[in-house]
């Protein structure tokens, strides 16, 4: 079976911060930013890059659907 590398692209300014992403993430790749995005909410994005693995769990639990889940086989 191939290894997949996964990664995932926020919709920085259209992300509310609720965090439902965060443990849906089985790798915890994921946290909010201390910074904030123009509506002020701290935004997800890829704490650890290099963990992810394309499970597209977060993109499937994301209320507002800002999260795109790309995958690379290896």
């Amino acid at each position: 079976m191939a290894k997949v590398k996964g990664a995932i692209v926020v919709d920085v300014q259209k992300c509310k911060g609720c965090g439902v992403c965060l443990p849906a993430c089985p790798t915890s790749v994921i946290e909010l930013a201390k910074e904030v995005n123009g509506k002020g909410y701290h935004y997800a994005y890829m704490e650890k890059p290099d963990e992810c693995i394309g499970c597209s769990n977060c993109a499937i639990v994301c209320p507002d659907g800002v999260i795109t889940v790309y995958k690379l086989k290896l």
